[in-house]
């Protein structure tokens, strides 16, 4: 029986930290940054299990969203920020989900509004860990799944104008149960953006920073994770 996308985010999140348990990647005393989203929040999930097990000591984490830090502290996870003494600036590893990933690894993120602080925590890791069902793996970026770009709410008119000159058509991502534009947990606003044709993710992600009024972008090129997809015949491809 095939497994569900709910299930495939389950096996990738619990491989992944199985396996860099083993690896060593993981490990008692480390530094790690910890994501936001359906396929992020069980990869926290299992690592509580292997601290409760006894397998992992004194783990430090940096979260990325208030949704990770309640839920890390609901399972007695501790929680720091970059800024402390204990972490000062620098994680170990981060471990994320993505919404999509192409044949290269470059990544789009940013669907749960928390990319600028999943940007600053990843990008300020040694190593990055992607976890993702096998919906997310795509052959190019910029035509589906809507590139999530975080702006200074007074600028959106300006912003708008700078990313149709890119080609991209933009539109403000309005609230779920909420009345008006979704607010990031930094007090932004999201503008979600496509192309008729694929984009080149290392060149636009350089384009749309330097845009002012664009406080961060979706497209995550700058490093090179390992990714582990889940399939539905139960396999996990590891790249």
């Amino acid at each position: 029986m095939a497994l569900t996308q709910s299930e495939q985010k389950t096996l990738a999140a619990k491989t992944a930290v199985d396996t860099l348990i083993e690896q060593k990647k993981i490990f008692s005393g480390m530094k790690i940054g910890l994501g936001t989203g359906s396929t992020a929040l069980p990869a926290v999930k299992r690592l509580s299990e292997r601290i409760e097990d006894g397998t992992l000591k004194d783990i430090k984490a940096v979260v990325t969203s208030f949704q990770t830090e309640n839920y890390c502290k609901d399972l007695g996870i501790p929680v720091y920020t970059l800024n402390d003494r204990e972490i000062d600036g620098e994680l170990d590893l981060a471990i994320d989900g993505a919404d999509e990933i192409d044949p290269e690894n470059h990544l789009i993120k940013g669907g749960g509004a928390a990319h600028l602080l999943e940007k600053i925590v990843e990008y300020n890791s040694k190593e990055l860990v992607i976890v993702a069902d096998e919906s997310k793996s795509v052959a190019h970026m910029g035509t589906k799944f809507p590139l999530p770009v975080e702006i200074v709410p007074g600028a959106r008119k300006a912003v708008e104008k700078a990313l149709a000159k890119l080609g991209a058509k933009c539109v403000l991502r309005e609230g779920v149960r909420k009345c008006g534009p979704v607010i990031t947990d930094n007090g932004n606003q999201i503008l979600d953006c496509t192309w008729e044709a694929p984009v080149n993710p290392v060149e636009m992600e350089d384009k749309i920073a330097k845009i002012v009024g664009v406080v961060e972008v979706g497209f995550f090129t700058k490093m090179k994770p390992t990714a582990f997809i889940a399939h539905a015949d139960g396999s996990v491809e590891i790249r």
